[in-house]
């Protein structure tokens, strides 16, 4: 991985963030706006879905649009931080009606390999994440308007997450938590949890003052939800690596901690929508799109 003095992380550069809460999936999605255009980006929407009942809706991924339009701005990126196991992305839904580019870690073509083959896809489903409009690699950089993002690799929770960097900003997805939550599970296939402590590490390398996004929150004690934090913040006080904890130790305690927590509610319906793009399934003959529930598999 690239040295981070080696990228062009500017934290003279203010991103505009507008968050919009999902409390279905106690998801974060952001507008990210350059404050010298109205060039924008939309990190990690969703796509809702009743799963009991069959029904996918676009309330929260409406919000988005509404805000957008609202507002006047070009949307120019829509970002996935990884493929969410917890979620659906409405990131197709989005563009669309607004345009911009998808993008993803260049690591999707290897859960669209794990995952490809436990939903039984089969050779029609594309492993290159041709799916994707953009494929990051660690220290790739883009632009929005006159801002300068980031993409850094940092895998552990799954091999494709990626931390955008966006002037002062920086978008984590799910590898970290607000201090008082911790850190994301390293259980799902191709998770590691030493590759997580390693890519958290990385992320408290960022300046201090870098303030840090998160893709979740779910409130611990009954606090109000939350979803702003910084580099200092969480290097101190997160309870599963701060004060310095060591790399051992947290494998120990992830680990252990991993094998006590259940399957996410969404995971079935979440992948194999995630991993082709956010695409719905095709289709069949009568004209319906099925999901497929793999037996005995997760």
């Amino acid at each position: 991985m690239k040295d981070l003095s080696e990228l062009p992380i500017d934290m003279s550069q203010h991103a505009e963030v507008e968050a919009f809460f999902d409390p279905a999936t106690n998801t974060i999605s952001y507008i990210v706006r350059d404050p010298g255009s109205s060039a924008c980006a939309v990190i990690d929407s969703v796509m809702d879905i009743d799963y009991a009942a069959g029904r996918i809706a676009f309330t929260h991924a409406d919000a988005l649009i509404e805000h957008i339009r609202a507002q006047g701005l070009d949307l120019q990126w829509l970002i996935e931080t990884h493929v969410h196991a917890d979620h659906l992305s409405a990131a197709p839904y989005i563009q669309e009606r607004l345009g911009g580019r998808i993008g993803i870690g260049q690591g999707i073509v290897a859960v669209q390999e794990t995952f490809g083959k436990i939903f039984n896809e089969g050779t029609e489903f594309q492993r290159d994440g041709s799916q994707f409009d953009r494929l990051f690699a660690d220290g790739d950089t883009y632009e929005i308007g006159g801002l300068t993002a980031v993409a850094l690799h940092t895998p552990g929770h799954t091999p494709a997450c990626m931390t955008h960097v966006i002037g002062d900003a920086a978008f984590v997805g799910d590898t970290l938590f607000m201090p008082d939550g911790g850190t994301a599970r390293a259980d799902f296939p191709g998770g590691d949890a030493g590759e997580l402590y390693d890519s958290i590490q990385r992320i408290l390398s960022l300046p201090d003052a870098m303030r840090l996004f998160m893709c979740h929150d779910y409130g611990p004690g009954g606090r109000d939800i939350a979803w702003e934090t910084t580099v200092a913040e969480e290097r101190a006080s997160n309870i599963h690596v701060g004060e310095g904890r060591s790399r051992e130790a947290f494998i120990e305690m992830r680990e252990a901690r991993d094998a006590t927590l259940p399957v996410p509610k969404l995971i079935i319906p979440s992948l194999q929508v995630n991993m082709k793009g956010g695409q719905l399934p095709e289709p069949e003959a009568d004209g319906v799109r099925y999901m497929k529930v793999p037996l005995d598999r997760l």
